[in-house]
């Protein structure tokens, strides 16, 4: 199954450190549409808002990673609208040869998401689409 897991910049750091992905939320597409899978996207990119709001030091960046993870490892938690489920991955973490891609706000957007960290209700971030990163990418994007 494909799955979104919100993060931030310090976390993703962290991702490449370490080798693994901590799940403490992920969401997944409800079903095979791929107008599903984006909704399921920003879905997680509305949760890397909250971590932001949980780390001010942190860029004002979302980040959602993409993970391909074994449907058996996958717990359906609840439904977030009609296309889009919060699941649970079992175990602790999801090894980083499970990650597809990651997804990340230009730096150009750090205004517009600051304030939708800073007023959720805020359509700040609403008009900016997250940026496509291959694995081999992230390394040079921290730097």
């Amino acid at each position: 199954m494909y799955v979104f897991l919100p993060s931030t910049l310090p976390s993703l750091t962290t991702v490449l450190d370490e080798g693994r992905v901590p799940v403490p939320v992920a969401f997944a597409a409800g079903t095979d549409d791929e107008e599903a899978g984006y909704e399921a996207m920003y879905t997680a990119a509305e949760e890397s808002l909250r971590l932001l709001a949980a780390d001010p030091d942190a860029p004002r960046r979302r980040v959602v990673l993409a993970a391909n993870v074994a449907d058996h490892l996958v717990e359906e938690e609840g439904r977030e609208g009609p296309d889009v489920i919060r699941v649970r991955v079992t175990g602790e973490s999801i090894p980083y040869k499970r990650l597809a891609s990651a997804h990340i706000d230009d730096e150009a957007v750090e205004a517009d998401i600051a304030e939708a960290v800073n007023d959720p209700d805020s359509d700040a971030a609403d008009d900016h689409e997250l940026m496509w990163y291959a694995l081999q990418e992230l390394r040079h994007l921290l730097d």
